[in-house]
């Protein structure tokens, strides 16, 4: 597998620019989603790896090599990379092995060894017993599947995944990131997810590449996305809380700072000394009656196990997690501790943008 490189990588479409100045390495055997709003650049990131599009300026490396730039475009087929579709994209009139094999036959692999990466590919995938099937006969996730072992059959560069299990139901979902996971586990593939459901994203990926308006907001490991998140963009687009803005008390310590957080004073994690918000997830907030911070319950939500309540506190709704439902109109008493703390210029514009497209 190879490591996936781009440098200053710019697509415009009629003057606009969909991707704007992408920096980013995806390493050897990584799994890195893409992760945004719809019309932020992730699939047009996709379709410049792939080389289904020409970048308008900057570079794409794979293992060391220029796919695309200035002086060089490696078209589509000879970039030895995989891509599964949301759509599966199956040959309708070949069998499961027919739409495995046909990669290996295009490349004109001998038919003895044919044969035997497509069995190899078909037993990775589970898909042994369903060798002679025709795509209308299989589920959305056996076709899924079939889509993985023809990727993998080859022996690709890197693997793009766009969008793979939209598709799909809830319950089929979960069984497929399953999949997904053992896929990479096995291959060691280098791996390039796109999607708009975070919940996929933190659960598969080894980094998530938080995408807003062409550019890259945040990369980084999914508890680093959710526990220290750069902006207010990616706090109010990944995970559930809230992003409220903080003033100085002049106290801190290492790593952490006294704020001023809707009125009481907490000590929050921080890795700057001048933060602006600070994100308070459900974790960080326990109801109590004797907390100086008064809300009002304005929505309950059963999730199993736990309600979700949305809380409104001197105009900041916050989210919390009780074992009991609660009465809307209820008016209860907050702590909050350990939330994160950051500092974001450009907080009133990115904080419109998460709540208008998440």
């Amino acid at each position: 597998m190879a490591e996936l490189k781009f440098s200053n990588l710019t697509k415009r479409f009629d003057g606009i620019p969909a991707l704007d100045g992408i920096d980013a390495t995806i390493g050897s055997g990584e799994f890195v989603a893409l992760l945004g709003p719809s019309g932020c650049g992730k699939t047009t990131l996709l379709r410049l790896t792939a080389g289904f599009e020409q970048p308008d300026e900057g570079e794409i490396h794979l293992g060391g090599d220029t796919v695309a730039g200035a002086s060089r475009f490696v078209p589509p087929e000879a970039r030895e990379i995989g891509i599964v579709f949301q759509s599966y994209a199956l040959w309708p009139h070949k069998s499961v092995s027919g739409n495995v094999s046909y990669p290996l036959e295009v490349r004109r692999i001998p038919r003895k060894e044919r044969e035997a990466r497509v069995a190899e590919a078909l037993e990775l995938t589970g898909l042994r017993d369903f060798a002679d099937r025709m795509p209308s006969q299989l589920s959305g996730g056996q076709r899924q599947r079939v889509a993985l072992a023809r990727c993998l059959v080859f022996e690709p560069r890197a693997v793009l995944l766009d969008e793979p299990l939209a598709n799909l139901d809830l319950a089929l979902r979960s069984s497929m990131q399953d999949v997904f996971s053992m896929f990479h586990r096995r291959t060691g593939a280098t791996m390039l997810y796109v999607t708009h459901d975070q919940s996929e994203a933190l659960a598969l990926a080894d980094r998530v590449a938080v995408m807003e308006a062409g550019r890259i907001r945040q990369f980084a490991a999914p508890e680093v996305l959710y526990r220290e998140p750069a902006d207010c963009f990616v706090a109010g687009f990944v995970g559930d809380g809230a992003v409220v803005p903080a003033r100085l008390t002049g106290r801190s310590a290492p790593g952490r700072v006294l704020l001023s957080v809707l009125g009481q004073e907490v000590w929050c994690r921080s890795a700057t000394a001048t933060p602006s918000h600070v994100s308070i997830r459900p974790e960080a907030i326990t109801l109590s009656d004797d907390a100086k911070l008064r809300s009002r319950i304005t929505g309950c939500t059963y999730l199993g196990g736990r309600f979700r309540l949305v809380l409104d506190a001197g105009g900041e709704a916050l989210v919390a997690f009780a074992h009991r439902r609660a009465a809307i109109g209820e008016t209860v008493g907050v702590s909050i501790a350990d939330p994160w703390a950051f500092c974001d210029p450009d907080a009133d514009t990115l904080m419109v943008q998460a709540l208008t497209r998440a």
